[in-house]
């Protein structure tokens, strides 16, 4: 169905809602489930961060998208997809050895929802008018993060009011571990039902709604002549991918990208674990209903207000000026899960307060990187491509420590853990130092980079 004159009032939110939705469900609130459900820190923050993989390398299939049928047919069937592996994720829940099932239908709302935020974006490309997109971006961050916080939050929050609802007595403290167990399996089970039906909705929705602009209709036979093969797509690629690295500067670029985040992701996987832990483990002992809403829902929101924040900022900064201040913003806020660890308050206020402060720092940091990749490193005759490829190399940056991450707290200890971590974000500082500009905060080739460009051609 065609709706060319649908209001996009009427898709972009619920579109980038379920962009959003897969991505924090995989990365995080999955931990949770885990954990309540028995399994160790280590496979935990391993394989939910393995199963990240196809958000860091969507790049190399997006351009075979374009081959067959339309970008509204993509992000409808992924949704869909998406829905009905959260299904199969909660029925997995149901058997004796639950964990390689789950996480494999995991890995298929990951490389669903990774192919969905490629067609989705180029919906929004192709259907809206520069004016247009400029006048809908902030509906599309706005309805991702109400995603983070639905998810992280208001369905984390639901889990934790399950589980005591399934424990004999409502109490987590007199349960045996077989009823902690029972009682998490089926309040799991409930969340990726109730997921699973949400996404089914959205596509189902999707299908009425969303546009299928003429020019992107591949039936069309207008658009036939224009079609690619896979063999010239793959060329394509492939000097597109040669000519991102060989852009000057791009291995210290590729460093800086790589390390803004590495602390980053040792601590996002860990953080919520050590919240639930025991405080005899080190932890803090919060259960699942306060993770809810001190890491989910207050967390999230911190975020989104620092985000917002940091945009007027560098705006009235520059990015150059403002960069290293941005990494301290970013990377220092960490310290706040050493204090917790240390000194393990019982207040929650005080809790929720560290949590965000670290979550604002977060939001506010996390746009420098985006900025600086979006105006250093993209920047050329393939601009898009080249940004997707830096966003690439920025998630295995978080994805690598996160592998990881479990097992070293398992070792290490709590404490001594996110004190290691803060050694890690040292290198982010150096490297902000170091970090050349080729551009200007209008878009213009600094003169000693052009003049530099002008002997090389010479």
């Amino acid at each position: 169905m065609k709706n060319a004159k649908t209001s996009p009032v009427a898709w972009v939110p619920t579109a980038y809602f379920a962009m959003g939705l897969p991505f924090v469900v995989v990365n995080m609130v999955s931990v949770l489930m885990f954990e309540g459900m028995g399994v160790d820190n280590a496979s935990i923050t391993f394989w939910t961060s393995l199963i990240l993989l196809p958000w860091t390398i969507k790049p190399l299939w997006s351009p075979f998208l374009e081959l067959f049928r339309t970008k509204k047919f993509y992000v409808v069937t992924t949704q869909l997809l998406t829905g009905a592996a959260f299904g199969l994720t909660a029925l997995t829940l149901t058997f004796a050895d639950f964990f390689a099932p789950a996480v494999f239908f995991l890995a298929i709302v990951a490389f669903s929802g990774a192919t969905h935020d490629i067609a989705c974006d180029g919906v929004y490309m192709s259907e809206l008018t520069p004016s247009q997109q400029a006048r809908y971006i902030g509906w599309q961050g706005a309805f991702y993060n109400i995603a983070k916080i639905v998810a992280t939050g208001g369905l984390v929050y639901l889990a934790g009011w399950l589980i005591k609802h399934y424990l004999p007595g409502g109490d987590n403290a007199t349960a045996t571990a077989a009823e902690l167990f029972a009682a998490n399996r089926n309040a799991w089970l409930v969340i990726m039902l109730v997921l699973g039906a949400v996404m089914i909705l959205l596509g189902i929705y999707h299908i009425f709604i969303l546009p299928s602009p003429a020019k992107d209709a591949g039936a069309e036979k207008a658009a036939a002549p224009a079609r690619r093969t896979a063999s010239e797509i793959l060329s394509e690629l492939w000097s597109v991918l040669r000519q991102f690295f060989t852009k000057k500067h791009i291995a210290i670029y590729i460093a800086f990208i790589l390390l803004y985040r590495f602390g980053e992701g040792f601590v996002v996987k860990v953080v919520p674990l050590f919240l639930k832990a025991s405080r005899e483990a080190g932890g803090m002992g919060l259960d699942t209903e306060q993770i809810g809403i001190y890491y989910g829902t207050y967390g999230a929101a911190a975020f989104v207000i620092g985000s917002l924040l940091a945009g007027y900022y560098i705006s009235a900064l520059g990015l150059k000026r403002a960069l290293f201040s941005l990494v301290c913003a970013f990377n220092i806020p960490f310290i706040v899960y050493a204090l917790l660890a240390w000194q393990q308050p019982e207040q929650g206020w005080l809790i929720a307060s560290g949590i965000i402060f670290e979550y604002f720092g977060y939001g506010f940091g996390f746009v420098g990187l985006t900025l600086f990749m979006m105006q250093q490193v993209a920047p050329g005759k393939h601009q898009m491509a080249h940004y997707a490829f830096a966003s690439g190399i920025m998630n295995l940056g978080v994805m690598i420590p996160g592998m990881m991450s479990g097992w070293l707290a398992d070792r290490l200890g709590y404490l001594t853990f996110f004190i290691v971590v803060m050694l890690c974000t040292i290198p982010a500082f150096i490297m902000c130092r170091l970090v050349p500009f080729r551009y200007d905060d209008k878009g213009n080739m600094i003169e000693a980079e052009e003049a530099a460009l002008t002997n090389d051609e010479g």
